[in-house]
């Protein structure tokens, strides 16, 4: 797979969107979202599917201690609250909008069972998006249970290069201009926010990263 931290760098919203298909495009409407505007929160009811068409959507649940956790940040053309059409009925989860502007296509559960039993390419889509999701879980799992911190963290570095990174003229490194705080970068990878600034730290003196609150230079070697 090409990325394990989020979804794989593919337009699913061309495949999904009942904009597409004749017969829902008249009644179907997008929806937009401000900055920090939730789309849904914990223990809403689960009866939609969202695509993004625009912008970028956290996922994430509190702690009881009411501390945010992030799971996932995802972008134009991603899927979330797909378990509403895999038996979910709350919502164990929140989705809230990074951007303003953030542009969303809903798609009702029932409206989403007709167009997997009337069209195989909509049904094939995503079907396909489903069986990604699984491995991406499974190769966390992997990660979290077989590598170390630092490796974690590197592996995570690298590819935020290629959903964020920049190559500057004349320079030598990518510059990762990403939305995550460390906070999220630690929750992601599976570690402390103190383990992670120290390995950040390292990093930094083996002249392999530098960084600062919103950007990360990968040097190359």
């Amino acid at each position: 797979m090409s990325s394990i931290w989020y979804l794989e760098s593919v337009n699913l919203f061309k495949i999904l969107c009942p904009h597409k298909f004749s017969e829902y495009k008249a009644t179907h409407a997008f929806n937009t979202y401000n900055k920090t505007d939730y789309i849904y929160f914990t223990d809403d009811t689960a009866n939609k599917v969202y695509l993004i068409n625009e912008g970028k959507v956290k996922l994430g649940y509190y702690t009881e201690s009411g501390e945010e956790i992030v799971k996932a940040i995802l972008s134009k053309g991603e899927v979330f609250g797909e378990k509403a059409i895999l038996g979910e009925v709350k919502r164990n989860e929140f989705a809230q909008s990074i951007n303003n502007n953030t542009s969303i296509c809903p798609i009702d559960s029932n409206t989403l069972q007709n167009l997997i039993l009337d069209n195989k390419k909509f049904a094939l889509g995503f079907y396909k998006f489903i069986n990604f999701r699984i491995k991406k879980l499974e190769r966390q799992l992997q990660l979290l249970l077989f590598k170390d911190t630092k490796t974690r963290f590197l592996e995570f570095i690298n590819e935020l290069s290629e959903e964020f990174g920049i190559t500057p003229n004349k320079t030598n490194y990518i510059l990762i201009q990403h939305p995550y705080t460390q906070k999220d970068m630690s929750t992601l990878i599976g570690t402390s926010r103190p383990t992670l600034n120290i390995i950040m730290n390292e990093l930094k003196e083996d002249g392999i990263i530098d960084f600062d609150r919103k950007s990360i230079k990968l040097f190359k070697k």
